[in-house]
């Protein structure tokens, strides 16, 4: 699945708690919101808005 990142809404050094939403991506006219698999602090992130990702990219780092 390709998709475009439509809106970023964590910044680095921003802490995540589980299920806590990364990112919204937008393909085939829907939006997906990428959730945070663990808490923590988001390290990276990998993408910025308007950039195009594959299945399988990555997104974002949280220690």
């Amino acid at each position: 699945m390709v998709a475009n990142v439509w809106k970023v809404v964590v910044a680095e050094g921003d802490s995540v708690n589980e299920g806590d939403t990364l990112v919204i991506l937008e393909s085939m006219k829907m939006e997906i919101p990428v959730i945070a698999e663990d808490s923590g602090v988001v390290a990276a992130l990998k993408v910025a808005e308007g950039d195009v990702i594959q299945e399988g990219d990555l997104i974002a780092v949280i220690e």
